[in-house]
């Protein structure tokens, strides 16, 4: 959005983009309008399926042949709709450019990263192979990739996810262009690279004063970030302000209930607040609110006619392009106070999630003990698979959880969270490692061994893949219930119960996994798990596939049955925010091992070891000021292989404490491994130097 003394360098106006299907005609974007100033960022933001990546793919000319696209848009006032695709590829990358999500496939695989930004350069500029090359290097340097000299050599597959965001980023920045399109850049990745992604593209905006506009459904990564913001719902903006009055004066219902939905790492609330009900499918779509089947203050006229934007503050004209006006699309946008009440009452309702209690006796029966876990997989290389190594891939790992409890693991991807589940749902560990319901599995024969599985269950990360599309609703929550023998007239009530149980109507039961939302799949999922009554429940990431309001839906659902049934959860997540909000227990894991654990408020508030401390202090928090307050620790490198001989404590290589000791310290950290020292009553991190902890590491709270 532009501002009264800067022009905007990107102008949309009135943009519609449509799509012919089977089923009729998609409105995928209905009418949206925005600037972009250089040097600013505008975030645009919205559930899956609102319409974001679909704007952005038209900006740059990227949809099918297909689609029908009307309206304007500018890039230093040069129209771009209409243009021919020659046309266009001399805009593409010199005037605007683009940050796709997945940088793998968006890196072609069978050049090297630094052959594909000679590509780039060449394409815009009069410039040499040499010059070229040596610029490509400049560029990887600038982004942060170490060796850029060797890396330039390398494919994209030989590069770690963080890299090869990197590579995309030096390849937007290689022609100075006047506007950035970040498409969800840190989506996909762990909370420390994505702090190095943020830092990167506020260095990447900073150097070359190009306009910005981030695409994401993270409003931590907004409040961050951005200086404007657009939310998107159902092909339209429903709502537009700067970033501080939008986040702390919302007067959408859509946006209430967004921000409602977002746990939060810096504290605790009792409930998030999910918003019921799907996005709608925007297939001739009718004159009325889009929102309006979901939205708790709807009323008659709210059917009858589209709201248009309409000014918030009393001095700002409907529709105004300027940076600061506040615009909200819903008719009752005036009675809606700054503070989201209206009426001195919530827009949404609190879903009175009944108090969760965590077990607190010591002698609380324990469910689950796991001493000493380990998984190695063998490193083999050339035809006759020699053995070369090792991958460590959990070295010795030991936790119990006790009935009634949640214990998550968290840590960065590669760090052996989800192998470490896995072990402990197979059985196949040796004897005294795992012990469930106090039963040894590997003493057991295999017919007593499956009847104790029978205690355990698991949810997978992505319900798409996890459920069989062969199967209807009723097939998936039935297939473990006829596995225990269950006789039909049986089987027909329990699954009609599981299923109203996770808040499905059991009239749905003949409907295929194609014919439900991302989280209604999701409750599917945990209704087949709750099929045998296991006593504990395995999560593995069961929400990074959800949108945020589907999201708090589910996260209320699992605390709930945790009430209802006193089940247990052993839960594997890289959202330390949502760990915050449905943990009693966390252990902190690196590189196979556990390097900090203890309750969820020793962790969160007093974490003791540097890798907690970088990785609290890089998840965003979606509230500007709190956000913008914050020192965030940025880690430099990626987490080492796990094949890799490392003599002493596997973080120094990253640790940020370790560079501020004295050279016999750094020697000590080098060479030998650190135990474990409790630092408060079941509270333990394995460095040795965790009483000299920087202050300025602390979650701000």
């Amino acid at each position: 959005m532009s501002t009264e003394t800067d022009a905007p360098v990107l102008s949309v106006r009135d943009l519609h983009v449509a799509f012919g299907s089977e089923a009729g005609r998609v409105e995928a974007v209905r009418g949206l309008s925005f600037d972009v100033a250089p040097a600013t960022t505008l975030a645009i933001v919205g559930e899956s399926g609102s319409g974001k990546s679909v704007s952005a793919l038209a900006v740059l000319g990227l949809l099918p042949a297909s689609a029908e696209v009307r309206g304007s848009v500018t890039v230093s006032d040069r129209e771009l709709i209409g243009l021919g695709d020659k046309e266009m590829s001399a805009v593409r990358g010199r005037e605007i450019s683009m940050i796709f999500q997945d940088p793998l496939s968006s890196l072609t695989p069978v050049f090297t990263v630094g052959a594909q930004i000679v590509e780039a350069l060449q394409a815009h500029q009069d410039i040499g192979r040499r010059a070229a090359t040596e610029r490509a290097i400049e560029l990887l340097d600038l982004v942060g990739i170490p060796d850029p000299i060797r890396r330039s050599t390398s494919f994209p597959h030989e590069l770690s996810g963080g890299m090869r965001q990197r590579v995309m980023i030096a390849m937007a920045i290689a022609n100075d262009p006047a506007v950035i399109i970040a498409d969800e850049p840190t989506t996909a990745l762990d909370v420390t690279i994505q702090a190095q992604i943020l830092d990167l593209l506020a260095t990447a905006r900073a150097e070359t004063g190009a306009a910005m506009v981030l695409i994401t459904h993270d409003l931590g990564v907004v409040a961050g970030t951005a200086d404007d913001v657009i939310v998107m719902y159902g092909g339209r903006a429903v709502e537009r302000a700067a970033v501080d009055p939008l986040f702390s004066e919302p007067r959408m219902p859509y946006t209430i209930g967004l921000l409602g939905a977002m746990p939060r790492v810096d504290r605790v609330t009792e409930s998030l607040t999910p918003i019921p009900g799907s996005p709608p499918v925007l297939i001739d779509p009718p004159d009325a609110c889009q929102f309006a089947p979901r939205c708790p203050i709807a009323v008659d006229d709210c059917h009858h006619g589209e709201p248009p934007l309409t000014a918030v503050a009393p001095d700002s004209a409907p529709g105004a392009a300027h940076a600061t006006a506040h615009a909200a699309a819903c008719i009752r946008v005036g009675e809606i106070a700054a503070d989201g009440t209206i009426d001195g009452r919530p827009v949404f309702d609190d879903p009175g999630l009944p108090a969760h209690t965590p077990p607190s006796d010591p002698t609380d029966e324990m469910l689950l003990e796991v001493t000493g876990l380990r998984k190695e997989f063998p490193l083999t290389r050339g035809l006759l698979r020699r053995r070369v190594g090792t991958v460590r891939a959990v070295d010795g790992i030991s936790f119990g959880i006790r009935r009634g409890e949640t214990f998550a693991i968290v840590g960065e991807s590669g760090s052996g969270k989800s192998t470490a589940l896995l072990e402990v749902m197979d059985f196949a560990q040796p004897a005294g490692v795992v012990r469930l319901s106090g039963t040894d599995p590997s003493s057991l024969s295999r017919r007593a061994a499956r009847v104790l599985r029978r205690d355990m269950s698991i949810v997978f990360q992505d319900p798409s893949e996890a459920l069989d599309p062969r199967f209807t609703a009723f097939d998936i929550v039935a297939e473990p219930l006829r596995a225990l023998g269950l006789s039909r007239a049986d089987t027909d009530t329990r699954v009609a119960g599981l299923l109203r149980r996770v808040g499905l109507d059991p009239a749905h039961a003949d409907r295929y996994p194609s014919a439900f939302s991302g989280g209604q799949r999701q409750r599917l999922a945990i209704a087949r798990a709750l099929g045998t009554d296991p006593r504990l429940i395995i999560l593995d990431e069961p929400l990074s596939a959800l949108d945020v309001s589907v999201q708090a839906d589910i996260v209320n659902l699992i605390r709930r049955l945790q009430a209802d049934g006193d089940v247990s959860y052993l839960v594997v997540a890289h959202d330390l925010s949502v760990i915050r909000h449905m943990a009693d227990q966390v252990a902190v894991m690196y590189l196979g091992r556990f390097v900090e654990f203890g309750s969820t408020a020793q962790v969160f508030e007093s974490p003791a070891h540097p890798y907690t401390q970088a990785l609290l202090s890089a998840v965003p928090i979606p509230d500007p000021r709190a956000e913008r307050a914050r020192s965030p620790i940025v880690l430099r490198g990626e987490l080492p292989s796990p094949s890799e001989e490392i003599a002493g404590c596997a973080f120094a290589g990253r640790c940020p404490l370790h560079l501020t000791l004295p050279d016999a310290d750094r020697d000590r950290c080098r060479s030998e491994v650190p135990a474990v020292r409790e630092t408060a009553p079941g509270h333990g991190a394995a460095c040795h130097f965790t009483d000299r902890m920087p202050v300025s590491a602390e979650v701000d709270r």
